[in-house]
């Protein structure tokens, strides 16, 4: 059985109980892939590219990835938080450089890594558009790093946009861990939070990454249930 290994953040992690509703990308992948696959979630809370490595995290990784298997990088909302040097990268320099570690972590090991732009966030204005984005320079630096290093890569952050506009604001808080007090047990205080995921929002972007895979074609697309209708 082939593995596919995701190194990311809060936005992809694996949650339990003590977070619910809160739920991952990389959590509920495996419902668009394939049998002969299996996914092996790394990504952790509040990690950067910088923060993931110097915790070990990437060496876990690189101690049991292999021929054949899938290494899925997705991250950018830590390394933009310039006043936390443990997890701050500049977008066209560090950024860059180590997403070029991950990516020779799955390239020596005989693994094809996968570049995964991270989502924007509900940045809805007054007026109910959306906002000009959370993330840019940092999607420009994965592009940056996909060209340099010739790997493919899942444009996430732009087909969640799109998703978002089409949605609207109300609509999208569905996706988000955005809902009023008292409408769960285990999480009895009002949340306002436009970054991470419930249920449905972490099936919808999986759902964007499962069509992009499909869309690059070869070994990628075969990671994919072929009965899915990924089409929107």
């Amino acid at each position: 059985m082939n593995r596919i290994f995701w190194a990311g953040d809060s936005t992809v992690q694996t949650n339990d109980y003590s977070t619910y509703p809160q739920t991952g990308i990389g959590q509920v992948f495996p419902l668009f892939i394939k049998e002969a696959y299996c996914v092996e979630n790394h990504a952790k809370n509040g990690r950067s590219t910088k923060s993931f490595m110097d915790e070990g995290r990437l060496k876990a990784i690189e101690e049991r990835i292999g021929e054949g298997d899938f290494l899925f990088i997705q991250f950018g909302h830590n390394d933009e938080k310039s006043a936390d040097p443990t997890r701050y990268t500049d977008p066209h320099t560090t950024y860059v450089d180590n997403l070029g570690i991950f990516i020779r972590v799955a390239k020596d090991h005989g693994a094809y890594p996968v570049l995964i732009t991270p989502i924007e966030r509900r940045c809805f204005e007054e007026d109910g558009t959306l906002g000009p984005g959370a993330h840019g320079e940092y999607v420009a630096g994965m592009k940056q790093a996909a060209e340099k290093y010739d790997v493919p890569l899942v444009d996430l952050y732009s087909m969640s946009r799109e998703a978002l506009v089409k949605a609207g604001e109300k609509n999208s808080r569905r996706w988000h861990m955005f809902f009023p007090a008292g409408e769960y047990t285990q999480h009895p205080e009002e949340s306002r939070d436009n970054t991470h995921l419930r249920y449905e929002g972490a099936i919808n972007y999986a759902g964007m990454i499962a069509r992009g895979l499909r869309q690059l074609g070869g070994r990628y697309a075969e990671i994919v249930k072929e009965e899915l209708n990924l089409e929107t």
